[in-house]
């Protein structure tokens, strides 16, 4: 059996050699490195992919978040409304800008942002909400974005895990997540379902004025070379990540569909379990699976992952603190057993191997260690 990976980004790129070195070549021949063709060609072919009129793309998700904060003219003070379940990216930016960051409790099931918590969270220095799509599928952005609206909010989506997946509205109308809110965006890290072989990002829009906004600020604030009219910074995705993304983009419907079927077998075999609670598939979004994660019920999580480990097997807690229990974004706002949902999910989830390349064999071995454990 082939070793078991969180992913595999070998295997992948083997079954797409010819098309990756060749994208590769190309620039290196044309030396065209920052801004080059392949950069234009991605933007064009991810604009109508996602069905969205602007795609600015950057150096990494991180930046995607500050870029988009910086383009709304956001001040010091400013209150952002975001999840406390989520990698630290989302609020860092928050912090770096100065700006406010106010956590949130999410949904039991879906584990993403709960719009009731959202409303119960603004105030009158409530500026911006930022709904994390977490693990592979759609936050509930119909009810947020008419949170927003009613407030005068912008939305900031946080796409960074479920590019590709659609998000149902109630008259059955599908948007691409990313492109609901004022501005969507993601990462291109290795491991994303979109993934680079470096670091990269990409920030999304419908609205003109902040598009234009958003490529002044991520080339330094300029609006003519040497013209620095805004505090900007230096965020770009360079061409050779660019033309890999381009591959891989044309090949992103069918790798979520591997990955939907991979958790399907895990959802088979982990079915009925009283002491797992498989993924919830949220009826107003598809989900492309950017992990696998369980909730775990009176079971000794750690002792688990180390028997997995004993047979080879990776597995993942994401995430193991909460931002409003992380040192760094300590608060006097917030204390434990403020967000019971969010605290209860950080000490009783983890994350089977998740990608495009595993196959039933190695499905097989997964599911049944897992069960053995249970049953031991």
């Amino acid at each position: 059996m082939k070793k078991i990976q969180m992913v595999d980004l070998r295997s992948q790129y083997l079954n797409i050699k010819t098309e990756i070195d060749k994208g590769i070549q190309e620039v290196i021949d044309a030396c065209a490195f920052i801004n080059g063709p392949a950069v234009q060609t991605f933007q064009k072919n991810l604009e109508q992919y996602l069905g969205v009129k602007h795609v600015i793309p950057c150096a990494n998700g991180t930046d995607a978040l500050q870029v988009a904060m910086m383009a709304l003219n956001l001040k010091p003070g400013d209150e952002v409304i975001t999840t406390s379940f989520t990698f630290i990216a989302t609020a860092e930016v928050i912090a770096l800008l100065k700006l406010t960051p106010v956590l949130v409790d999410v949904d039991p099931d879906t584990f993403n942002i709960d719009p009731r918590a959202i409303e119960r969270a603004i105030t009158p220095k409530t500026k911006a909400i930022v709904p994390v799509h977490l693990f592979g599928q759609t936050a509930p952005m119909e009810e947020i974005m008419e949170i927003a609206g009613k407030h005068n909010l912008h939305v900031i989506e946080d796409n960074c895990q479920a590019i590709g997946s659609d998000y149902i509205f109630k008259d059955q109308e599908r948007k691409k997540a990313g492109t609901i809110g004022h501005i969507g965006c993601t990462s291109f890290f290795p491991s994303k379902n979109l993934g680079c072989y470096g670091d990269g990002g990409a920030i999304f829009t419908n609205d003109d004025e902040l598009a234009r906004q958003m490529r002044v600020v991520v080339n330094h604030g300029m609006t003519v070379r040497y013209y620095h009219d805004y505090v900007g910074v230096n965020s770009r995705l360079d061409s050779i990540q660019a033309a890999i993304l381009n591959v891989k983009l044309g090949h992103l419907d069918e790798y979520a569909a591997k990955r939907r079927l991979a958790a399907d077998f895990y959802d088979n075999a982990f079915a009925n379990n009283p002491r797992l609670k498989t993924p919830c598939r949220f009826t107003r979004s598809t989900h492309v699976f950017h992990q696998y994660t369980l909730e775990t019920r009176n079971v000794d999580r750690k002792a688990l992952i180390e028997y997995l480990a004993s047979k080879d097997i990776p597995a993942m807690i994401y995430y193991p603190v909460p931002l409003h229990m992380q040192k760094a974004y300590l608060d006097p706002r917030y204390k434990p057993g403020d967000f019971p949902v969010t605290e209860h999910l950080c000490e009783t989830v983890f994350s089977l191997p998740m990608h495009t390349e595993l196959d039933t064999e190695q499905l097989a071995h997964i599911t049944q260690s897992v069960v053995e454990f249970l049953n031991q």
